[in-house]
Protein backbone atom coordinates (compact mmCIF):
# COMPACT_ATOMS: atom_id res chain seq x y z
CA UNK A 1 0.00 0.00 0.00
CA UNK A 2 1.18 3.47 -0.87
CA UNK A 3 0.51 6.39 1.49
CA UNK A 4 -0.60 9.41 -0.50
CA UNK A 5 -2.12 12.86 -0.16
CA UNK A 6 -4.92 14.23 -2.34
CA UNK A 7 -5.05 18.00 -2.64
CA UNK A 8 -8.39 19.16 -4.04
CA UNK A 9 -8.41 22.37 -6.05
CA UNK A 10 -11.06 25.05 -5.38
CA UNK A 11 -12.74 23.27 -2.46
CA UNK A 12 -14.01 25.30 0.51
CA UNK A 13 -12.47 28.52 -0.79
CA UNK A 14 -14.36 31.75 -0.20
CA UNK A 15 -17.67 29.96 0.33
CA UNK A 16 -17.39 28.13 -3.00
CA UNK A 17 -17.05 24.40 -3.71
CA UNK A 18 -18.31 23.48 -0.26
CA UNK A 19 -17.39 19.94 0.68
CA UNK A 20 -17.62 18.61 4.22
CA UNK A 21 -14.56 16.61 5.17
CA UNK A 22 -16.64 13.66 6.48
CA UNK A 23 -18.30 13.50 3.07
CA UNK A 24 -14.91 13.58 1.34
CA UNK A 25 -13.61 10.81 3.59
CA UNK A 26 -16.61 8.58 2.84
CA UNK A 27 -16.35 9.24 -0.92
CA UNK A 28 -12.69 8.17 -0.89
CA UNK A 29 -13.47 5.07 1.14
CA UNK A 30 -16.28 4.22 -1.33
CA UNK A 31 -13.74 3.91 -4.17
CA UNK A 32 -11.55 1.56 -2.16
CA UNK A 33 -9.03 3.83 -0.46
CA UNK A 34 -8.14 2.92 3.11
CA UNK A 35 -7.06 4.70 6.29
CA UNK A 36 -8.54 7.94 4.92
CA UNK A 37 -7.99 11.02 7.06
CA UNK A 38 -8.83 14.60 6.18
CA UNK A 39 -6.67 17.54 7.18
CA UNK A 40 -8.23 20.92 7.95
CA UNK A 41 -11.23 22.06 5.89
CA UNK A 42 -9.36 22.91 2.72
CA UNK A 43 -9.66 19.73 0.66
CA UNK A 44 -6.71 17.69 1.88
CA UNK A 45 -6.99 13.94 2.36
CA UNK A 46 -4.40 11.36 3.35
CA UNK A 47 -5.02 7.73 2.42
CA UNK A 48 -3.50 4.40 1.47
CA UNK A 49 -4.02 2.79 -1.93
CA UNK A 50 -2.62 -0.01 -4.03
CA UNK A 51 0.32 1.03 -6.18
CA UNK A 52 -0.79 2.25 -9.57
CA UNK A 53 -1.03 5.19 -11.93
CA UNK A 54 -1.57 8.39 -9.92
CA UNK A 55 -3.25 10.08 -12.91
CA UNK A 56 -5.83 7.30 -13.15
CA UNK A 57 -6.50 7.45 -9.41
CA UNK A 58 -6.82 11.25 -9.49
CA UNK A 59 -9.39 11.05 -12.31
CA UNK A 60 -11.26 8.32 -10.42
CA UNK A 61 -11.51 10.56 -7.35
CA UNK A 62 -12.64 13.52 -9.49
CA UNK A 63 -15.30 11.37 -11.16
CA UNK A 64 -16.59 10.08 -7.81
CA UNK A 65 -16.83 13.56 -6.31
CA UNK A 66 -18.61 14.86 -9.43
CA UNK A 67 -21.09 11.96 -9.66
CA UNK A 68 -21.89 11.47 -5.99
CA UNK A 69 -21.59 15.01 -4.66
CA UNK A 70 -21.76 17.36 -7.63
CA UNK A 71 -18.34 18.77 -6.74
CA UNK A 72 -16.15 19.85 -9.67
CA UNK A 73 -12.51 19.77 -8.66
CA UNK A 74 -9.06 18.92 -9.89
CA UNK A 75 -7.26 16.40 -7.70
CA UNK A 76 -3.49 16.65 -7.35
CA UNK A 77 -1.85 13.59 -5.80
CA UNK A 78 1.51 13.24 -4.12
CA UNK A 79 2.93 10.27 -2.28
CA UNK A 80 3.62 10.76 1.36
CA UNK A 81 7.33 10.19 0.65
CA UNK A 82 7.30 13.13 -1.76
CA UNK A 83 5.72 15.34 0.92
CA UNK A 84 8.18 14.15 3.57
CA UNK A 85 11.12 14.95 1.27
CA UNK A 86 9.81 18.47 0.68
CA UNK A 87 9.34 19.07 4.39
CA UNK A 88 12.82 17.76 5.25
CA UNK A 89 14.39 19.92 2.55
CA UNK A 90 12.56 23.02 3.86
CA UNK A 91 12.55 25.04 0.63
CA UNK A 92 11.79 28.27 2.47
CA UNK A 93 14.63 28.07 4.96
CA UNK A 94 14.47 30.50 7.85
CA UNK A 95 15.65 33.69 6.15
CA UNK A 96 12.07 34.95 5.84
CA UNK A 97 10.98 33.84 9.34
CA UNK A 98 9.56 36.59 11.50
CA UNK A 99 8.89 38.93 8.59
CA UNK A 100 5.47 40.03 7.37
CA UNK A 101 5.36 37.28 4.80
CA UNK A 102 3.29 34.19 4.02
CA UNK A 103 4.84 31.08 2.51
CA UNK A 104 2.91 29.00 -0.02
CA UNK A 105 3.49 25.84 -1.97
CA UNK A 106 1.70 25.26 -5.27
CA UNK A 107 1.18 21.63 -6.24
CA UNK A 108 1.20 21.58 -10.03
CA UNK A 109 -0.85 19.09 -12.06
CA UNK A 110 2.18 18.55 -14.28
CA UNK A 111 5.68 19.86 -14.67
CA UNK A 112 5.61 23.19 -16.51
CA UNK A 113 7.23 23.32 -19.93
CA UNK A 114 9.83 25.91 -20.66
CA UNK A 115 12.38 27.73 -18.59
CA UNK A 116 11.53 30.56 -16.27
CA UNK A 117 13.61 33.53 -15.25
CA UNK A 118 13.13 33.46 -11.48
CA UNK A 119 11.87 35.09 -9.46
CA UNK A 120 8.50 35.61 -11.16
CA UNK A 121 6.83 38.58 -9.51
CA UNK A 122 3.33 40.01 -9.33
CA UNK A 123 4.00 43.42 -7.80
CA UNK A 124 0.30 44.32 -7.62
CA UNK A 125 -0.42 41.22 -5.49
CA UNK A 126 2.87 41.10 -3.55
CA UNK A 127 3.64 37.62 -4.86
CA UNK A 128 6.95 36.03 -5.79
CA UNK A 129 7.55 32.57 -7.24
CA UNK A 130 11.15 32.08 -6.12
CA UNK A 131 11.61 28.39 -6.94
CA UNK A 132 10.12 25.75 -9.23
CA UNK A 133 11.14 22.16 -8.68
CA UNK A 134 9.47 19.51 -10.79
CA UNK A 135 5.75 19.71 -10.06
CA UNK A 136 6.02 22.20 -7.20
CA UNK A 137 6.33 25.97 -7.09
CA UNK A 138 7.30 27.90 -3.96
CA UNK A 139 5.80 31.31 -3.42
CA UNK A 140 6.20 34.19 -1.00
CA UNK A 141 3.33 36.60 -0.36
CA UNK A 142 3.95 40.05 1.08
CA UNK A 143 1.19 42.38 2.22
CA UNK A 144 -0.01 45.10 -0.14
CA UNK A 145 -2.16 47.72 1.61
CA UNK A 146 -2.46 45.37 4.58
CA UNK A 147 -3.69 42.37 2.56
CA UNK A 148 -1.88 39.26 1.37
CA UNK A 149 -2.41 37.97 -2.15
CA UNK A 150 -3.32 34.33 -2.64
CA UNK A 151 -0.99 32.93 -5.29
CA UNK A 152 -2.92 30.18 -7.10
CA UNK A 153 -4.18 32.25 -10.06
CA UNK A 154 -0.79 33.93 -10.44
CA UNK A 155 1.00 30.55 -10.41
CA UNK A 156 -1.34 29.07 -13.02
CA UNK A 157 -1.04 32.09 -15.32
CA UNK A 158 2.73 32.45 -14.94
CA UNK A 159 3.50 28.75 -15.41
CA UNK A 160 0.67 27.74 -17.74
CA UNK A 161 -0.24 24.75 -15.56
CA UNK A 162 -3.23 24.01 -13.31
CA UNK A 163 -2.34 24.01 -9.63
CA UNK A 164 -3.70 23.93 -6.11
CA UNK A 165 -1.94 25.97 -3.47
CA UNK A 166 -1.48 25.44 0.25
CA UNK A 167 0.03 27.56 2.97
CA UNK A 168 3.36 26.02 3.97
CA UNK A 169 2.06 25.59 7.53
CA UNK A 170 -0.72 23.36 6.17
CA UNK A 171 1.86 21.20 4.40
CA UNK A 172 3.85 20.93 7.64
CA UNK A 173 0.73 19.70 9.45
CA UNK A 174 0.57 16.64 7.20
CA UNK A 175 3.72 14.96 8.54
CA UNK A 176 2.62 14.23 12.13
CA UNK A 177 -0.66 12.64 11.00
CA UNK A 178 0.97 9.37 9.94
Amino acid sequence: MIKSVAFLRAVNVGGQGILKMDTLRRALEDIGLSNVKTVLQSGNAIFEAEAGDAGVLGRKIEKRLRAALGVETTVVLRTFREIERLIRRDPFGDEEQGRAIKRYMAFLVKKPSGRFDLPLISAKDGLEIFSIEGREAFVLSRPIHGRYGFPNNFVEEALGVAATTRNWNTVLRLAPIW
